[in-house]
C-alpha cells in the first residue's frame, strides 16, 4: 500500500483528486465528520470549562476503523478537507480519531479541484490551525447549549419534536416579525395621472406623469375627488416642453458569486431552493467526468461570504473575452472585487468555473439538466464580471402644463447604446418590475405638445414583501447572521419543523411558528435577538482570528442564558395551539374535522373527540383528479422529505408524479396538466404553454 494517505469528505471528491495525484498516493473518504457531540445527552461540561466529549456514532464506527488501518501503513496522513472552518474541524477529528501521534498529519487547502490547485497545496501542507477548529467548536458547542436547553422546553409547553436554535429561531422571529407588520398593514389610498401627448399630432404618442407644479411642490392625490378636479384643469391646459435632460449612465457588472448572492440568484433565474443550489454546487465543486477529461472539478469551492478572485482567473477571463467579444468588451484594466460582507473570510475567494474555457455548452451532454443550469449561471456571472459596462442614453423631459395653475409632468427614457457585460450576463431582481420602453419623439426646450387625454389611475399603499429563498437569504446576509454554509440548513429545517410554510414561493408563519416564536422571545429576548446573533458571529470570528478564547465566550453566553431558562421554567405557561378546520364534516357523527399533530405528524380527527374517535390520515388536496382512476391527487412526502403527489386511491392506483398537477384540464386533450416552472405541461400529448395560457384556454 502507498506511504501517502490522503483523506477527503465525499467519494466524488476522492475520484477527482486521484486523477490528479495518481498512483502515488491513497485516497480515503470520512463521509463527512467522523465524530460529534453524543445523541441524546449534552455532551458538554458545564462545570469543567464547558469540555466537549465527542463520540464516534455507531453508523461510523466500521469506517473510522478501516481509517485507523490505513493511517498504520502510511507515513504521511494528508487532510484534505474543505477549506473552510467545518473542513479544518472535520480534519481535526480525524487526526484525534485515529490517534497514531508518532505519524505526521499534515493539512492541505485548496480551493479548486484542478491539477494546479492541487499540486501547489500538497507542495505547501501546513499544521491544523486550531484557531479554526475552535471557532468550530465555540459554535458547535454554543447550538447544544441552546439546543438541549430549550427544545424540551418547546415539548413541554407547546409540542413534542420541536427544535430551538441560535440562528433557526432568529429566522422564524424575521419571519414573523413581517408577517406582522403585513397583518398590521393599512392601506392608504393615492392616485397616479398620467396625461398622453404628441409633438404635432405625430405618432405614437407618449405619456408623461403628474409630478407635481412647477414652482416646485409636490403632490399628494389621495381621493377621487383630488384626482377628478386635477383632470379636469389639465383637460383644458396648454403643454409647453420645459426642460430636457440627456445623460450617459455606465451600468457595471455584478461581482463574481458569493454563496449568498449563488443563492439568490438561483432563485431568482433558477427557482431552486437554498439547499438545491448548495446541492448542486457540491457536485460541480467535487468533479464530474467530463468525456475524456475525466472527473474535473467544475467550480471552485461554494462556501465563501468572499469576492475576492485569483489573478490567473481574472487573466484568464480577460483573454476569453477579448478573443470572443474584442477588445471593446473590455474595462480600462480588469475589475478587482473587495468582500462585502461583514468579517469575509470563508474560502477566501469567490465561487467560480475553474476554466473559463470550459464553455457550458461545450460539456452540457455530460451534465445533468440542474448541473447545467447552475455551472451555466456561475459561468455567465464570472465572464461578465470582468466585461465592459453597459452604457445608456437616459433622457427626462420636464413638461408644464398651463392652466390657472401650472403643473409639472415628467417622462423619461432609456436607451441602451452599447451592451457590455449584458451580452452575457444581467442580475435578476427580488421584486418584478415593469420595465416599460417610451420611444419619445425628438423634442427641444419650448417645443408645444398636443394634449390627447388624461389617465387617472387608483392605487392603493402595499405592504412589505413576504420573505422567498432570496430575500431571506439576503435579510440572513445584510444582519450577519450565521454564515455561508448555516443558510441553506437554516432554511430547511424552519419549514421541515413545520414553523414556516412556503406559498407560492414565499414564505408565511404557521400558528405553530407564531406560537413558537412569540414564546422563545418572551422568554429569552437577549438570545432571539437579530442583534446578539449577530454579535455572535463576531464573537467567534474572533476565536478565529486568535482575539478571543473559546471558553470565555461561552461562559460569557452561558451565564446570562441559564438564568433566562431557569426562570422560563418556572413561569412559562403550556402554549395551546388551535386545531385547524379542514372544513368537512366528519362521516359519522357529522361535526367539523379539524386537523391535529401527534407523534407521527399532522392527522384529521373529528372535533366531536372524546365522544367520536373518527381519524383519518392528511391528505394535501391539489384539486385535480388522477387521470387513470379519477380520485383525487394529493401531495406526499417521500423519506428524504421530497414533495412528490399521488393518488389518494393508493395503493389500488399507483399514479404518482414529482411535477404538481394543475386543476385545470389540457387544452388539448382534457388529460393533467403539471407545473414546470412557469410552464404547464401534458402528461399524455405533450402540450406545453404558460399556466395562465392553458387556464385560459380550458374555460
Amino acid at each position: 500500500m502507498s506511504k501517502k494517505l490522503v483523506i477527503v469528505e465525499s467519494p466524488a471528491k476522492s475520484r477527482t483528486l486521484g486523477k490528479i495525484l495518481g498512483k502515488g498516493y491513497s485516497i480515503k473518504a470520512s463521509l463527512g465528520h467522523v465524530r460529534d457531540l453524543p445523541k441524546g445527552q449534552m455532551g458538554v461540561d458545564i462545570e469543567n470549562g464547558f469540555t466537549p466529549r465527542y463520540v464516534v456514532p455507531k453508523a461510523k464506527t466500521k469506517l473510522v476503523n478501516e481509517l485507523k488501518q490505513a493511517t498504520k501503513d502510511a507515513t504521511t496522513i494528508y487532510l484534505a478537507t474543505d477549506p473552510d472552518r467545518e473542513g479544518e474541524a472535520i480534519a481535526w477529528h480525524l487526526a484525534e480519531v485515529t490517534g497514531d501521534k508518532k505519524k505526521q498529519y499534515r493539512r492541505v487547502v485548496f480551493r479548486e479541484i484542478t491539477e494546479e490547485a492541487v499540486k501547489e497545496a500538497f507542495q505547501n501542507p501546513r499544521d491544523l490551525n486550531m484557531q479554526l477548529v475552535d471557532a468550530q467548536q465555540a459554535r458547535r458547542i454554543l447550538d447544544r447549549l441552546v439546543g438541549y436547553k430549550i427544545s424540551p422546553l418547546l415539548w413541554k409547553k407547546v409540542r413534542k419534536n420541536l427544535s430551538a436554535g441560535r440562528v433557526q429561531s432568529v429566522a422564524v422571529k424575521i419571519i414573523v416579525d413581517r408577517e406582522r407588520e403585513i397583518q398590521a398593514f393599512v392601506p392608504e389610498e393615492y392616485w397616479v395621472i398620467e396625461v398622453e401627448l404628441s409633438k404635432k399630432q405625430e405618432k405614437p404618442s407618449f405619456r408623461a406623469t403628474l409630478v407635481g407644479l412647477v414652482e416646485g411642490k409636490k403632490l399628494d392625490i389621495h381621493t377621487q375627488e383630488e384626482s377628478d378636479a386635477i383632470r379636469s384643469t389639465l383637460e383644458k391646459a396648454a403643454y409647453d416642453v420645459l426642460k430636457i435632460a440627456a445623460k450617459k449612465v455606465m451600468r457595471q457588472p455584478a461581482p463574481p458569486f458569493t454563496t449568498s448572492t449563488l443563492q439568490q440568484e438561483a432563485w431568482r433565474k433558477l427557482r431552486f431552493t437554498a439547499k438545491q443550489t448548495m446541492a448542486i454546487a457540491q457536485q460541480l465543486y467535487e468533479g464530474l467526468p467530463i468525456g475524456e477529461e475525466g472527473n474535473v472539478g467544475l467550480i471552485t469551492y461554494m462556501r465563501t461570504d468572499s469576492t475576492n478572485v485569483a489573478q490567473s482567473a481574472i487573466a484568464e477571463a480577460v483573454a476569453y473575452i477579448r478573443g470572443t467579444y474584442g477588445e471593446k468588451y473590455l474595462p480600462p484594466k480588469p475589475r478587482v472585487f473587495t468582500a462585502r460582507a461583514k468579517g469575509a473570510q470563508e474560502a477566501h475567494e469567490a465561487i467560480r468555473p475553474t476554466r473559463i474555457r470550459r464553455e457550458p455548452v461545450k460539456i452540457k451532454k455530460y451534465l445533468s439538466t440542474t448541473q447545467y443550469r447552475l455551472y451555466d449561471l456561475v459561468w455567465k456571472r464570472m465572464v461578465a464580471s470582468q466585461m465592459a459596462a453597459a452604457v445608456f442614453d437616459n433622457t427626462t423631459v420636464d413638461i408644464e402644463a398651463k392652466n390657472h395653475r401650472d403643473y409639472l409632468l415628467r417622462t423619461a427614457t432609456s436607451v441602451n447604446t452599447f451592451p457590455g457585460f449584458i451580452t452575457v450576463y444581467s442580475e435578476g431582481r427580488d421584486e418584478a418590475e415593469e420595465e416599460e420602453k417610451i420611444t419619445l419623439p425628438k423634442l427641444s426646450k419650448g417645443d408645444t405638445l398636443d394634449f390627447i387625454k388624461v389617465i387617472p389611475e387608483q392605487r392603493f399603499t402595499q405592504p412589505p414583501p413576504r420573505y422567498t429563498e432570496a430575500t431571506l437569504v439576503k435579510t440572513l446576509e445584510q444582519y450577519g447572521i450565521g454564515r455561508p454554509s448555516t443558510y441553506a440548513p437554516t432554511i430547511s429545517t424552519i419549514q421541515d419543523r413545520d414553523y414556516v410554510a412556503k406559498d407560492k414561493g414565499v414564505f408565511q408563519p404557521t400558528e405553530l411558528g407564531f406560537a413558537t416564536n412569540d414564546l422563545l422571545v418572551q422568554h429569552f429576548p437577549d438570545i432571539i435577538n437579530i442583534k446578539f446573533t449577530a454579535d455572535m458571529e463576531s464573537e467567534l470570528d474572533d476565536i478565529a482570528s486568535n482575539e478571543r478564547k473559546w471558553p470565555s465566550v461561552i461562559k460569557d453566553f452561558y451565564t446570562p442564558f441559564e438564568k433566562d431558562y431557569q426562570k422560563a421554567v418556572e413561569t412559562a405557561e403550556k402554549v395551546k395551539l388551535a386545531d385547524e378546520p379542514t372544513g368537512d364534516p366528519c362521516p359519522k357523527c357529522g361535526k367539523p374535522l379539524v386537523i391535529k399533530t401527534g407523534r407521527f405528524g399532522k392527522f384529521v380527527a373529528c372535533s366531536g373527540y372524546p365522544e367520536c374517535k373518527y381519524t383519518q390520515s392528511f391528505q394535501v388536496k391539489v384539486g385535480a383528479k388522477c387521470p387513470e382512476c379519477g380520485k383525487d391527487l394529493i401531495q406526499r412526502i417521500n423519506k428524504k422529505r421530497r414533495t412528490f403527489y399521488g393518488c389518494s386511491g393508493y395503493p389500488e392506483c399507483k399514479f404518482l408524479t414529482n411535477f404538481k398537477p394543475l386543476p385545470q384540464p389540457c387544452p388539448q386533450c382534457k388529460s393533467l396538466l403539471t407545473e414546470h416552472g412557469k410552464q404547464a405541461w401534458c402528461i399524455k400529448c405533450g402540450y406545453k404553454g404558460k399556466v395562465e395560457e392553458a387556464e385560459n384556454k380550458s374555460q
